[in-house]
């Protein structure tokens, strides 16, 4: 455990005093603020989007980076843009296969400590930077009509199931939910259907609220089957 992580957990059990609440807690509402009114502004005019989620620490010669790059390119041919969390790894490839293919590039990046930085393929001006992890994940969800959902770690499973919840709760839209990889996903989808399901903490039909296939083909036919039922083709 680090120095800095020893201070934020003494931090945390230390009684503040009315001006640390006014300058730390209170401003910090003015911050959050900023960082949902520049989304809202340059998000709402990107057009119809899906988001990709996947690590950052996958390399540029891995088969997820090609694979990723492939379905975003495959995307922008049917109309869509993309957006990814505009850092290196698996969210490098997905804007540079939007770039290849001509299609918008969004990265909506987090100032972390590591791994996280601006990867050269993002549409200069959709290039957003967040300090609050909650507040990026709005802007995942409320300017995407689909989300393809790579291999990686704690950060894509956050967004992955962030984005079950709200779909299972009818918070927002049944919109089209991609895992890329039945290999690397095929344990947890046993574990949801052999744990949660036999526990009863989800139902029958929450299973068919996400698809998984293997290749950019099967992903982007899931998307283009899915707004076909509802007579939809995107930015055509």
């Amino acid at each position: 455990m680090s120095p800095n992580d020893d201070r934020k957990i003494k931090e945390k059990l230390q009684p503040k005093t009315w001006n640390e609440i006014k300058t730390n807690d209170s401003w910090a509402i003015f911050k959050i603020m900023s960082e949902f009114v520049e989304g809202y502004e340059k998000l709402s005019k990107i057009g119809p989007c899906v988001s990709i989620f996947g690590s950052a620490r996958t390399k540029t010669d891995h088969e997820y980076y090609k694979l990723a790059e492939e379905v975003a390119f495959q995307l922008t041919q049917n109309g869509f843009g993309v957006i990814t969390g505009g850092g290196p790894g698996i969210m490098e490839a997905g804007n540079k296969g939007a770039r290849r293919g001509n299609g918008t590039s969004v990265g909506l990046n987090i100032e972390l400590p590591f791994e996280q930085h601006d990867n050269p393929w993002i549409d200069h001006d959709k290039n957003l930077n967040f300090d609050y992890f909650f507040v990026r994940k709005v802007m995942f969800v409320k300017y995407s009509q689909g989300f393809v959902v790579m291999p990686g770690g704690f950060g894509t499973l956050d967004e992955l199931f962030e984005a079950i919840t709200l779909i299972q709760t009818k918070k927002i839209g049944r919109f089209p939910i991609v895992l890329v990889g039945r290999k690397f996903w095929g344990g947890l989808i046993d574990w949801i259907k052999n744990t949660l399901l036999e526990e009863g903490n989800i139902s029958p039909e929450d299973l068919n609220l996400f698809r998984v296939v293997d290749t950019a083909e099967e992903a982007v036919e899931h998307f283009n089957r899915f707004y076909a039922k509802y007579q939809l083709k995107p930015n055509f």
